[in-house]
This record gives C-alpha cells, sequence and structure tokens, in this order.
C-alpha cells in the first residue's frame, strides 16, 4: 500500500521504536473509568457525564462521537481547552473526552472526523477535536497523537454524539443581525466582531454575538463575553464539533436556532461570525445561499492588506453582497488604509470606530446590503 506523506509522518510518529521512553502505555480500566476525573474538552462542554457508561469499541467514529483519548505523545497542542473554560497541561499517558471532527485550518491543520479502526489519531484541535491529521501548515509542529480508546456509551451500548444534547430554539430572531467575515484566518474577524458588540452594547442595547462556523473553541466566545456580550453561542450548541464538511442545509439550521436562542435571551442585536475565509467551502456555501441573505442584514469584511481586501469585496459582489466596510488587520496600518481607499471608495473601520457607540447605531438603520434576494 502506497502512503501519502501525512500518513508516512503519522506512521513513523506512532512506531513504537520511534517513540521516547516517555511514551504511555495502555491504561487497564479505560473501559469503565471514573467519569467525573476525566477531564472534559470545550467540544463536549453539553453532554451530560451522568449519560456515560461505557467505552465501546467502534469500527469507525463518526464526526461528533464522544470519545474517549489517551495522550500518547506530545505535539504541538500541549494545552486542553476545558469545559469549565480554563486550560489544562496535557502530558503522555493523560486520558480525556473530546468529540471526533473535522478540522479546516489555512494556517495549521486539515483533518477528518471519521476514524476507521487502526488510524493513528492526532488532536486537530486544542478545544478537543480529534481525527485524523490529512495536512498541516509547514510553521507547526507534528500534531499531539493520542489513542482513540472508542466511543464512549450509555447503559444501552447507544453511542453518546453531540446531536443528542444539541439545543432548539423556535424563538424570533433580534431585530438587527450583522455578520462578520474575512479573506482568511486571522484577518481580524474575532477582534471586529467583539468590538461591534462592544460598540452596540454600550449604545443600550442587548447584544447576542454567535460563532456560526468553524472549530470547537473558547477563546472566541470568551472574547465576545469579555466584550460585554448578553448571550453568547457557537455551533457546538446545534451538536457539531466542527462545521467542516457539514451539509449547508445543517449550517443553516445552527444559525437560525441560534439566532433564535439569542433572541429568547432578550437580544435586540447580534453579531454573528463566519470562520476561515471567504474561499472555504462552507463560508462560501453560506454566503450564496438565500436563506442566509434573509438571516443577515449586513456584513463587514475583515482583510489583512489592501490586495486581500479588494480580492474579498470583489468575491462578495459577484456573490451579490455590499460589505459595509472593511475592518481588520489592515486597519492597524494608516498607509494601507490609504492605499485601499485610493482604489476603493468603501468605509474602512477600526476595532475602536466599531467600538464607538454612535457608529454601532449607525447598523441598526436599515438599508441595502446585498443586491440580491434581500
Amino acid at each position: 500500500m502506497i502512503m501519502s506523506p501525512i500518513e508516512m509522518e503519522a506512521a513513523t510518529r506512532l512506531d513504537p521504536s520511534a517513540r521516547s521512553s516517555g511514551t504511555a502505555q495502555p491504561v487497564s480500566d479505560w473501559r469503565q473509568p471514573r467519569w467525573s476525573e476525566i477531564p472534559r474538552c470545550f467540544s463536549v462542554r453539553q453532554v451530560a457525564l451522568a449519560d456515560a457508561c461505557t467505552v465501546g469499541e467502534r469500527r469507525t467514529i463518526r464526526p461528533a462521537d464522544v470519545v474517549l483519548a489517551e495522550v500518547l505523545r506530545l505535539g504541538q497542542h500541549r494545552r486542553l481547552q476545558l469545559a469549565s473554560g480554563r486550560y489544562r497541561a496535557l502530558e503522555v499517558g493523560d486520558l480525556f473526552l473530546a468529540a471526533a471532527g473535522c478540522r479546516y485550518a489555512v494556517d495549521q491543520f486539515e483533518g477528518r472526523g471519521e476514524i476507521r479502526a487502526g488510524e493513528p489519531c492526532a488532536l486537530l484541535a486544542g478545544g478537543g477535536v480529534v481525527g485524523v491529521l490529512e495536512a498541516r501548515h509547514t510553521a507547526m509542529n507534528p500534531p499531539t497523537d493520542v489513542r482513540i480508546h472508542g466511543v464512549v456509551e450509555d447503559a444501552a451500548g447507544r453511542r453518546l454524539t453531540l446531536a443528542r444534547y444539541a439545543k432548539s430554539a423556535t424563538g424570533e430572531r433580534p431585530h438587527r443581525v450583522i455578520a462578520v467575515v474575512g479573506s482568511g484566518m486571522n484577518a481580524g474577524k474575532t477582534s471586529a466582531a467583539a468590538a461591534l458588540v462592544r460598540g452596540l452594547q454600550r449604545s443600550g442595547l442587548r447584544v447576542g454575538a454567535i460563532k456560526a462556523t468553524g472549530t470547537g473553541s473558547f477563546g472566541d466566545l470568551q472574547a465576545y463575553e469579555d466584550a460585554g456580550a448578553n448571550w453568547v453561542g457557537d455551533f457546538g450548541l446545534t451538536g457539531m464539533a466542527s462545521t467542516y464538511r457539514q451539509p449547508v442545509d445543517r449550517l443553516v439550521a445552527s444559525l437560525e436556532v441560534l439566532l433564535a436562542l439569542a433572541g429568547e435571551a432578550g437580544c435586540e442585536a447580534a453579531v454573528v461570525e463566519l470562520a476561515d475565509g471567504l474561499l472555504q467551502p462552507e463560508t462560501e456555501a453560506l454566503l450564496n445561499d438565500p436563506r442566509i441573505r434573509r438571516s443577515l442584514d449586513g456584513l463587514l469584511y475583515a482583510a489583512c492588506d489592501p490586495l486581500s481586501a479588494l480580492g474579498g469585496l470583489e468575491l462578495l459582489d459577484r456573490s451579490g453582497w455590499r460589505a459595509i466596510a472593511v475592518t481588520g488587520l489592515v486597519t492597524r496600518a494608516p498607509l494601507a488604509v490609504r492605499e485601499l481607499q485610493a482604489v476603493h471608495r468603501i468605509d474602512v473601520w477600526s476595532r475602536e470606530e466599531l467600538s464607538d457607540p454612535a457608529l454601532a447605531n449607525r447598523l441598526l438603520v436599515p438599508m441595502d446590503l446585498a443586491e440580491n434576494d434581500h
């Protein structure tokens, strides 16, 4: 059998002869562990430990299955994000509860959440998403290797999945919903979203903040909370560890539930962040879906530099969207802003400007932001 470079790398890392003497040995009591003593990752924060009974060996583990993982060898991720909202340092031999899931991170890892028996597995994200590595950025260390002991099951032998604990809601969405999209990872989307939350909250509104797509992590939600959001939520509440490779219908339904939950919490406005960039498959599909157009009242575009700003604005225009303004890392360089505005008349707003309640209130005035289906 011919292996890909990634598979060869994983096999080498997992070869016992290549491991250090600190590599973990199999634990003897993993089938019926003391659940309260095992760290629970952020990705499985919704799971009720009272339902956990045994660990069952499955030929195939599916995305959103709750699994018992053991650290074999430390790599890029040396800390876990726990359900409690804090970090925990990892050591070889540690057990933890995580979720199988895909990962799409241009600057880090790509991986799949469907795991076949015997496949080498990795911690794809610090929020507790495990899967099979498919690609990694050359600046990243190899991932932390894990052994999946099996899927957590209830007393009846049914696998625990995140979907089992998904929330539902039928309330009205907030009156005003503004999305933040970007040119890619690390373009400044979360900082812009948090700044807008702060500005809307300072204007006297109850504000919800939603991470609609991405991979389970508490960092963005904590940024929204720090900015003063009255309610925060992400796709984990609707039963997903990651939105990569999920059908667009499910992603639309998830956002509708999250907006309804924000509405039920009394939020009058909501800020929605879409992960990664405009070329990411799910982001592209969502922005071209008429249902999303009806759910959003406007869109801010975060970019790293003038050229990525221009390219993204052109892509949005092709999809029928007219961005309200450009924001993100490009706003940190006055010269970059001048370059952009020399060739495009669009507004450019920094984090400080988005935090201004006067500017935030301008976004509450109805305007024609999308050319089609709006």
